[in-house]
């Protein structure tokens, strides 16, 4: 094969690379990623999460019974968080759109306190290597879980991403589908507040 040939047909072998590789997840992502960064397409976060009513978090019954287990092959369950705003995504390395938000959930995951903002990333990946691979290659160390049975409402999405916030007492306090910018300090805000509602 000639040069000219060769220069042809390179275009070609590079679109084939990365559509049927793991690369296509992570080239689509950025590319979607580079489209929220200009502006261009809004991908704008959910309505700020609802203050629920005062209620006192210890005479509650945890609404949400999900086992799950993490990278590390330990057991939690999604009740254990209680008394904490939870910030609930599902996604996977294979999921383009999920790729895409996942930088603007990682610097929020780094902004707010542990303590009181717990962050439950769960993937769908049939692999957890592939995952992993992901987390590494971008560096990130949120907490990341797999289900260990069907997912109960209120997070029984049909698609992906999908995120949803829970209240302190586990009720929910926002629910968004698809993708979008959650580090906003608008965002922020909301989730320090609701962490920090009063309750009798």
């Amino acid at each position: 094969m000639n040069r000219k040939n060769l220069l042809e047909w390179l275009p070609w072998a590079i679109f084939a690379v990365v559509m049927f590789t793991d690369l296509r997840p992570l080239v689509l992502g950025e590319l979607q990623r580079g489209l929220l960064a200009t502006g261009l397409w809004r991908a704008e976060a959910p309505v700020a999460p609802a203050k629920v009513p005062a209620m006192p978090v210890s005479s509650l019954t945890y609404p949400h019974n999900l086992p799950l287990v993490g990278l590390d092959g330990k057991q939690m369950n999604l009740s254990d968080l209680k008394g904490k705003v939870v910030f609930v995504n599902l996604w996977a390395s294979w999921c383009p759109p999920c790729v895409a938000e996942m930088p603007g959930i990682y610097a929020l995951y780094k902004k707010l306190d542990p303590a009181k903002v717990a962050f439950v990333m769960i993937s769908f990946d049939q692999n957890p290597v592939k995952a992993q691979r992901l987390l590494q290659r971008k560096g990130y160390t949120f907490p990341v879980y797999f289900p260990t049975a069907p997912l109960p409402a209120p997070f029984d999405s049909n698609s992906i991403p999908s995120t949803v916030i829970l209240a302190p007492d586990g009720k929910v306090a926002a629910r968004h589908d698809g993708m979008a910018d959650y580090d906003t300090p608008e965002f922020k805000a909301a989730l320090e507040d609701l962490a920090v509602s009063p309750r009798s």
